[in-house]
């Protein structure tokens, strides 16, 4: 270990000394654009919220993360048919990332015309202590936003005592979408995911936890638990699944397919902020992207093969999107296109003389 042999700092001290890397960034950089990453989860939503109107700045693990997984789940919704707004989501974790999600979808829910008491009635957040609702103690305000009011779950038929359990909120809630992000291995089993596909035709699953050895299920176990039927996607990479003579290819819902194409738009428009509508934009156009395979089935996700050309189509989107918002100059589309094209980084070098 080259680092510095003491214990990390904390609390006040901390907060000082992170303000003081920031501001000394924005006087020697004032248009810098500046990414967190990997802050626990204490520190990066109150971090977040201090500097995100201060500079161009966004956290890749909260929003990076959150975009990714909407994206991946607006892919998925292309393939069943259904809306986003009809969808009842139980994320099985209730860290920075997971509530980072939930609030991605949230946002988007009432973008699509859902009051906002009536979109988060639509997300069940289960933590260590079962489902979130709004008279546990000892909430974090970023999860208490997300907490159900305990007036509507406190009749729920169930097993786990005082503790709402995951089995619980499948067979009083019935999520059609379930996502991992708890870092427990093995947790989705095989009751929770046959109590699901039992009342879903096509169960959509996301097991978002890395790195493989902390997946909440492998995707060869949810294919075949439900006959082939769910729509799986993963945090950690995982070869496509055989099942009954038909390739399954198992997406990987990676923060890579977003944060690139997201900072090329920035730099490509200028933003002056990174909004929540810039992340919307950059869900979307993932989702939209085209997708291909050389298995039977269709993929969530393109190859990140095509990083390139997605990053790109993403970047497109997001400078689009700040110029909508405002925090751009506006530009032609053939203008923005050039530019785009102008500052995308190539990895080509001269050969030495």
């Amino acid at each position: 270990y080259i680092g510095w042999r003491n214990k990390r700092i904390s609390g006040q001290a901390y907060d000082e000394f992170v303000d003081l890397f920031v501001q000394a960034v924005k006087r020697r950089w004032p248009n810098v654009l500046l990414q967190f990453e990997d802050f626990a989860k204490g520190t990066a939503s109150p971090l977040l919220e201090r500097y995100r109107d201060q500079l161009c700045t966004f956290n890749d693990d909260i929003q990076g993360t959150a975009a990714v997984a909407a994206g991946t789940l607006f892919s998925a919704l292309e393939q069943t048919g259904g809306q986003l707004v009809e969808q009842n989501i139980l994320f099985v974790g209730a860290g920075s990332a997971g509530c980072g999600i939930a609030e991605q979808l949230v946002a988007t829910m009432k973008e699509q015309g859902l009051g906002d008491a009536e979109a988060r009635a639509h997300i069940f957040m289960s933590g260590r202590r079962g489902l979130l609702h709004d008279r546990m103690e000892g909430l974090l305000p970023f999860q208490r936003r997300l907490a159900q009011p305990l007036s509507r779950v406190s009749d729920w038929p169930g097993d786990g005592g005082d503790e709402i359990t995951v089995m619980d909120i499948i067979r009083n809630a019935r999520p059609t979408v379930l996502m991992g992000v708890s870092g427990q291995p093995g947790l989705f089993t095989r009751e929770i995911v046959t109590e699901m596909a039992g009342y879903c035709e096509n169960p959509i699953i996301f097991p978002m936890s890395n790195p493989t050895s902390r997946a909440e299920a492998t995707p060869e176990d949810l294919l075949a638990w439900t006959s082939g039927r769910a729509l799986v996607a993963t945090g950690s990479p995982f070869p496509p699944v055989d099942l009954d003579g038909i390739c399954f290819p198992i997406s990987q819902s990676n923060n890579s397919y977003i944060f690139p194409g997201l900072g090329l738009g920035v730099l490509a428009s200028g933003a002056r902020r990174i909004s929540d509508g810039m992340f919307m934009a950059a869900s979307v156009a993932l989702g939209k992207y085209p997708r291909k395979s050389a298995c039977d089935a269709e993929p969530l996700l393109p190859s990140l093969g095509e990083i390139r050309q997605v990053s790109r189509f993403i970047a497109h989107a997001v400078a689009l999107q700040a110029q909508r918002e405002g925090l751009a100059e506006e530009m032609s589309e053939v203008a923005l296109e050039e530019k785009i094209q102008a500052i995308f980084w190539r990895p080509e070098y001269g050969v030495p003389v």
